[in-house]
């Protein structure tokens, strides 16, 4: 079984202590490749010194999270610039608007998630979104912005069918991770009455844990819990979610790998 984690955090301290049996662990559940979405500025040396560590296995991307726009923004968002125009990256990303958190930034989140999708757009590569309760917003962002060469991952997707049902229209892929796992978030449901052609796997590590292990550190080992509850509400075997899924996340990624 190969697996694709398209999302994870490994670079945070979370890791620091046990990284490499962190990836031999991943390494034993099939998990082949890890796709690392940047933050800001504070971690943006830290992706790419794992994906030096991991060569082709580790990926990095270049992004502002929205939750690190702040009124410095404006320089976050020139030093990821520059990262862009110096080599190639995975993705741009994780990029967005956050909800949840602080409203203090709005119209600065929606400034640089516009500036990033544009960038997307011009380097022709996937971005990352995180719509914390923001979803709609975020796919009326893309569909205003949207032509041929954008197309992305929503990360952590955890919408309504509807919502689904728009963004897999745009073409692009939700990214289905820990939550699907867990009883009362109604994702399980929304995602048996999907087809698999445009869902990713992810973790969120060191985020999300998947139910069996809620509350503790998540890690890329654990997607196979993920694989295993759509496996179950698809009526689906498991290697046939794995083959899927991996094929869209190396589908979605071609630019990098």
């Amino acid at each position: 079984m190969r697996l694709v984690d398209t999302h994870c955090h490994l670079y945070l301290p979370e890791f620091e202590d046990d990284l490499n049996g962190v990836m031999e662990r991943a390494a034993t559940e099939g998990v082949e490749r890890f796709y690392l979405p940047a933050i800001d500025s504070s971690v943006s040396d830290k992706t790419l010194q794992m994906e030096a560590a991991f060569p082709g296995k580790c990926f990095a991307m270049a992004g502002l999270h929205p939750c690190s726009v702040k009124e410095n923004y404006a320089d976050e968002l020139a030093l990821v610039e520059q990262q862009l125009t110096a080599r190639k990256f995975a993705a741009v990303g994780e990029t967005g608007l956050d909800f949840y958190w602080d409203k203090t930034f709005v119209q600065q989140q929606y400034d640089a998630f516009r500036k990033q999708i544009a960038w997307a757009k011009q380097y022709r590569i996937p971005v990352i979104i995180h719509s914390r309760q923001s979803t709609p917003e975020c796919i009326d962002q893309i569909k205003e912005l949207y032509d041929e060469r954008l197309t992305g991952i929503f990360h952590c997707f955890g919408g309504s069918l509807e919502e689904a049902q728009q963004i897999i229209a745009l073409g692009f892929y939700l990214g289905i991770g820990g939550v699907v796992t867990y009883k009362n978030a109604g994702l399980a449901a929304v995602i048996a009455q999907l087809p698999l052609d445009n869902i990713v796997l992810e973790t969120d590590a060191p985020y999300l844990t998947p139910a069996p292990f809620r509350g503790k550190r998540n890690e890329s080992a654990y997607l196979k819990y993920v694989v295993e509850k759509i496996a179950d509400v698809k009526k689906m075997r498991v290697e046939d979610v794995a083959e899927l899924t991996t094929a869209n996340a190396e589908k979605i990624f071609s630019s990098k790998s």
